[in-house]
């Protein structure tokens, strides 16, 4: 019975490519020598077939050149155009992405946490949504929306200027008769600052503006009832409304449609993420658009950095108003 044969080895790539061993470690390890060399080395592995053991490379170098993304889901287009974003940013430096869905569920992200830490990650970028995470303080940690600690730099839009924006445009567009929805975590975050910004700007104007703030537990029966209790004489209250999101503000604009109001004639309506129709690359509504590729950039750009003495707590990116069919421009 004929054996196996065994798998190449360095020593028969530099073989192959008439090199010296350390050229042949420098390539694999990134570490810069001449071009000619490289593509040796390069198509000598390649007719033999031989393959980087990243593992045993990173029981060497304490590196494994891989790290975790956490989210919890990727149903929804933001959270797919962020991973998306993310295993593109980590591949262009040479990065394996381990990505961990985790439902909603807290203890679910406690468990990635621990599975990701027994896999020798060199980071883990995450948009979590369990405040007492356990991480390991040595293990690079960049958090996306949510500040739960001092010591783990947060990555975000700029919500309050975000919910600013919305207002400012309303109030350009006519609207009077302002109203703030949201339907979200009961963890705070930053995206909570969404719904202040948006109010400051009536504030400062001496304007009423009406909120109605709900947990994801609620559902969105409350605010379809709350919607039609503010109905009179075929006419809402409200002539401008800010949704938290664009998931939230489709669904309202179904609701308005069920009490016989049109989109934009009578109500307008302004969403935040920036989400587009997979067919058309439409967007789904006037929107507040986040940043999401410059959002995965500066989360990947803050978790590989060298030096982590001075990292911010929080990096705040800028967002852009988008209409989106919902409102009169």
């Amino acid at each position: 019975m004929k054996q196996k044969e065994s798998a190449p080895t360095m020593k028969d790539v530099a073989r192959e490519a008439g090199v010296a061993l350390g050229t042949v470690s420098k390539v694999f390890n990134s570490i810069p020598v001449g071009e000619d060399y490289r593509k040796r080395v390069e198509e000598a592995a390649r007719r033999l077939g031989y393959q980087v053991n990243s593992y045993a490379r990173g029981l060497k170098t304490n590196r494994t050149c891989s790290a975790a993304l956490i989210l919890p889901d990727i149903t929804n287009p933001f959270f797919s155009a962020l991973a998306q974003g993310v295993c593109s940013a980590l591949a262009a430096r040479g990065y394996r992405t381990i990505l961990s869905i985790t439902a909603y569920d807290q203890s679910a992200e406690q468990r990635c946490i621990q599975m990701v830490q027994q896999n020798k990650v060199d980071g883990i970028i995450g948009l979590t949504y369990n405040p007492e995470l356990e991480i390991d303080p040595r293990l690079p940690y960049v958090s996306i929306d949510r500040t739960f600690s001092y010591s783990v730099p947060c990555v975000a839009s700029d919500n309050f200027g975000g919910g600013q924006l919305a207002a400012e445009k309303l109030l350009e567009l006519g609207c009077t008769r302002p109203l703030f929805l949201r339907i979200g975590s009961r963890v705070s975050g930053e995206s909570d600052k969404r719904g202040d910004g948006f109010e400051s700007v009536f504030r400062q104007r001496g304007m009423e503006c009406a909120a109605l703030r709900l947990s994801d537990e609620d559902g969105l029966a409350p605010v379809r009832d709350f919607l039609a209790g503010h109905m009179d004489g075929g006419r809402l209250a409200f002539d401008g409304i800010f949704c938290v999101n664009d998931a939230l503000a489709v669904h309202v604009r179904n609701f308005l449609a069920e009490l016989g109001l049109r989109v934009p004639e009578d109500v307008q309506l302004i969403g935040f993420d920036g989400l587009r129709h997979f067919a058309t690359g439409d967007f789904y509504c006037s929107t507040i658009v986040q940043p999401v590729g410059q959002l995965a950039e500066t989360s990947v750009d803050m978790l590989l950095r060298e030096d982590r003495s001075n990292l911010p707590r929080l990096v705040c990116l800028p967002v852009a108003y988008a209409p989106g069919g919902t409102t009169k421009e």
